[in-house]
């Protein structure tokens, strides 16, 4: 018997898509758009190509309000809800899966390791999938370098970023996320992009600043393999701007 876990059926759905090309997921706060909310704006995105509907955001979402609108999404569209979680208490088993994911620079044990050890048993008995992952934050950070207690990576230094991703690899997490940082001025530069891609090979997530076409193609360009956006939603609903996004990602899958 071996320690190896088999991969779920979330991973094998992003393992499909990633072999066609660069994939997109659209992040939803749960407070801010709860339920019936949540479902227009995932199937507006998901009809504009977007491939997995991310919940989470706030400080704070209950399990509650987590469940609720987990369900109303799940109703709506046929791609995977993961849940982007905020602590233990927004875990909810209405979804289909977790990232469950260590911010590998903070300075809290907790956000590396602990609050993992104390949820681990409640992911296995709501039968959510567990997707292991590296989470980054990089300079400025906004308010999850903040609240997640973290020595940000800065934007002129790609080798350290792509030092912590190779561990993340290395401790056998299956995808890594570059974080500028909800609402972030400008998206994580593609040099630091360009020097992960090319020294891991698990995917590379990328979020934050994202607000243009022109943001993605770059990111893209640089070697991100998946994109995440949501402050432009929220800002512009599925307007020039996210639908711009979209546009390149299906360009750079030939689609």
């Amino acid at each position: 018997m071996t320690g190896s876990r088999p991969t779920g059926r979330v991973e094998r759905y992003l393992e499909e898509r990633l072999a066609r090309g660069p994939v997109h997921f659209t992040l939803i706060d749960p407070d801010k758009s709860p339920g019936p909310g949540a479902a227009r704006v995932a199937q507006g995105a998901v009809a504009l190509g977007s491939d997995v509907i991310l919940l989470g955001g706030s400080t704070g979402i209950s399990r509650e309000v987590m469940g609720s609108t987990a369900t109303a999404v799940k109703q709506a569209v046929d791609v995977p809800t993961v849940i982007f979680p905020q602590g233990p208490e927004s875990l909810a088993r209405e979804a289909d899966a977790v990232l469950f994911m260590s911010l590998l620079n903070s300075r809290s044990l907790d956000l590396v390791i602990r609050a993992h050890a104390r949820s681990a048993r409640a992911v296995r008995a709501m039968g959510l999938e567990p997707i292991p992952l590296g989470y980054l934050v990089i300079a400025p950070g906004m308010r999850v370098g903040e609240v997640g207690q973290v020595d940000p990576v800065e934007r002129d230094d790609p080798e350290g970023a792509a030092g912590y991703a190779l561990a993340a690899e290395f401790l056998g997490m299956r995808y890594v996320y570059l974080e500028a940082g909800s609402g972030a001025p400008a998206p994580v530069p593609a040099t630091m992009v360009r020097a992960v891609r090319a020294t891991v090979s698990i995917p590379v997530v990328v979020g934050g600043g994202i607000r243009s076409g022109a943001d993605a193609r770059t990111l893209l360009e640089a070697g991100a393999n998946v994109l995440v956006t949501g402050t432009i939603m929220e800002e512009e609903g599925l307007g020039a701007g996210f639908r711009g996004i979209l546009e390149e990602v299906r360009r750079a899958r030939g689609g």
